[in-house]
């Protein structure tokens, strides 16, 4: 197997200057550069991954912070963002860090020990101080961390109104929404007001049932659905995350409650499990752009470039059979 040291006697130059000519696209004149693609060729080189990384000073590895990808929103996200960064040229480290003590605090360490080049924290952890003054890329998906930590997120404001404007449109006149812990910070958590706006303008009640903790349990998901019929026996209309919505639907009907002609139910992120069997209504969250966009972004940050990108996508409303 030819060596650097082959390649360089070939091409008649320096292994410094064929470590250059192949770590970094403009270093060299143009027959310097034919020189070495030249030698590269004829002896079939394959540069080591390894000591381009040390060159360049970055692992080519990125860190994804998620609660757990048991949970349908995390799944579609993951396998969304490791396309995304794939195609820029990074591989996925994956942290969950639901059941597990101490997983968040390792992945941050090892970014600071420079193992990973970027992190893109997705998680409902509690202790944000963990990326207080911090000197290496981090960004932050659907979370507020800190002031100087850049947020990709959808575009909820606009996401509660389309909700609303569903309920509206078929008259309901209670309408009750599940809302996450206001313990973690999310751009989410404060648009539950925008919802409220729309409706309680046109003279509908509303109510907001909110988790304790933000769990992606469906066990304790079916649980907050029993919740909210013993809370709310005249509801007519739910807005809630898929796997609330869901298990909604399931209580529904075992309560002798028709969906749509007696209930109608909205779900909030739209994934693939919204549409099996009896397609449900639903917001959709735009995941495969989202990750695209926070995959862009962090490699911007690892690479110095400046963009003009957006910061939030808006959602779109999938028509279904719960209203």
């Amino acid at each position: 197997m030819a060596k650097i040291k082959d390649v360089a006697r070939e091409a008649g130059v320096s292994v410094g200057t064929v470590s250059m000519v192949l770590n970094h696209d403009d270093y060299g004149s143009a027959a310097i550069r034919a020189k070495v693609e030249a030698a590269v060729q004829k002896l079939h080189y394959v540069p080591s991954e390894m000591a381009r990384n040390l060159s360049l000073q970055r692992t080519m590895t990125i860190g994804v912070i998620v609660p757990t990808v048991a949970h349908p929103f995390f799944a579609e996200l993951v396998e969304a963002l490791e396309e995304a960064l794939y195609h820029l040229g990074y591989k996925t480290m994956l942290c969950c860090t639901q059941k597990k003590e101490n997983a968040e605090h390792t992945f941050v360490t090892m970014l600071k020990r420079q193992t990973m080049d970027g992190i893109i924290m997705g998680a409902h952890s509690l202790d944000v101080s963990l990326y207080e003054n911090l000197d290496r890329p981090v960004l932050a998906f659907d979370r507020y961390l800190s002031d100087e930590i850049p947020i990709v997120h959808c575009d909820h404001e606009m996401g509660r109104r389309l909700a609303a404007e569903m309920f509206l449109r078929h008259d309901c006149h209670h309408i009750v929404q599940i809302g996450g812990s206001e313990n973690v910070k999310t751009p989410a958590q404060g648009y539950h007001a925008a919802c409220n706006e729309v409706l309680q303008a046109h003279g509908v009640r509303t109510d907001i049932l909110r988790l304790p903790w933000n769990s992606f349990d469906f066990a304790e998901a079916f649980q907050i659905a029993q919740e909210l019929f013993e809370r709310y026996p005249d509801v007519d209309g739910i807005l809630g995350a898929d796997i609330y919505a869901i298990s909604c639907l399931q209580l529904a009907g075992q309560r002798g409650l028709r969906v749509p002609e007696d209930l109608r139910l909205v779900a909030y992120d739209g994934t693939a499990m919204t549409q099996l069997g009896r397609p449900i209504t639903a917001v959709r969250q735009p995941i495969e752009a989202l990750a695209e966009l926070a995959a862009q972004k962090i490699v911007n940050m690892i690479t110095g470039k400046k963009d003009r990108l957006p910061w939030v996508l808006p959602p779109k409303l999938l028509p279904g059979a719960t209203c």
